[in-house]
């Protein structure tokens, strides 16, 4: 198992641009710290189609250095290729992560057997675990169960990452497939922990981490009711991230708490000044505003 809360760890940037290594080691401490049992590198929230390889390499490093003897340490090495994504599970294993997340090949749109054998040559490369990332929202293409199905052949292939509100899917992974369910958006952790689910790949644990700890420690032990009203106090972190594309809300809100991660790469903008009066809003309804000028 790779952990229940896993948040998927921002990119910070320096003033010029160039990734902030020591603010990303501050950051992952401070994650682990505070609810996450391991962190998610180089995916959506990490910017990663704005880095270069060897930037995603010695983001690899450091995370596995900083957090790698008490939490686990996940590589984002999928891309719309199959030879590149490769690449970087071979290389990503070689610096000592735990695990990887590979999404569903993008822009390309291939078929069902495409996306298999895709996996298949990930897995090959490598005997680390790898979890399957359905984000239909970005990538057009929903991995179906009957998909997921054939996926969960391949030995390696250990979890799915669903982003996708389908309670019925969901319950068919649980159920069909024998993989690790984790919650690809955040308002999901709850519902899909109800079907059997294992935990979530979080973005908003970064200035929510210990609630969403507790939730699911209260759902393990048997308190729904506690669970549920966690789930209802955390609605303004959840809508945080409703406030822009991320992670360029998250970014915002981080920067607001005092982490300074900096800006964003183009693409992505930095949140505009009606924006960040909103998140700074949500961050004041969360508490967290001011435990931090505390």
């Amino acid at each position: 198992m790779l952990g229940e809360v896993l948040t998927a760890i921002v990119t910070p940037f320096a003033r010029d641009g160039a990734v902030d290594l020591d603010a990303f080691r501050a950051l992952a401490r401070y994650l682990v710290e505070h609810g996450s049992d391991g962190i998610v590198v180089t995916g959506t929230t990490g910017e990663a189609p704005t880095l270069s390889d060897d930037e995603r390499f010695e983001l690899y490093a450091a995370a596995v250095d900083e957090v790698g003897d008490r939490a686990t340490v996940i590589a984002g090495t999928g891309t719309y290729s199959t030879a590149h994504s490769v690449h970087l599970t071979e290389r990503a294993h070689e610096l000592g992560v735990d695990g990887c997340l590979v999404v569903t090949p993008y822009y390309n749109k291939p078929p069902p057997r495409g996306i298999v054998e895709h996996f298949r040559a990930i897995a090959a490369a490598s005997d680390l675990p790898l979890v399957a990332y359905n984000i239909p929202g970005r990538v057009v293409l929903n991995m179906e169960p009957e998909t997921l199905l054939q996926l969960a052949e391949i030995p390696t292939v250990r979890a799915v990452k669903q982003a996708n509100a389908d309670l019925g899917q969901a319950r068919r992974i649980v159920e069909e497939t024998g993989l690790d369910l984790y919650a690809g958006d955040d308002d999901l952790i709850l519902p899909f922990l109800e079907l059997g689910g294992l935990g979530g790949v979080c973005v908003h644990t970064h200035v929510a981490g210990p609630q969403v700890r507790e939730l699911i420690t209260r759902y393990r032990a048997g308190d729904l009711a506690g669970a549920r009203a966690l789930d209802r106090e955390l609605g303004p972190a959840l809508d945080i991230l409703k406030v822009a594309p991320n992670p360029i809300a998250i970014k915002a809100a981080l920067n607001l708490l005092g982490h300074e991660v900096g800006g964003l790469r183009l693409p992505l903008v930095e949140a505009s000044a009606d924006e960040v009066a909103e998140i700074r809003r949500c961050l004041e309804r969360l508490g967290s505003l001011a435990s931090a000028a505390a």
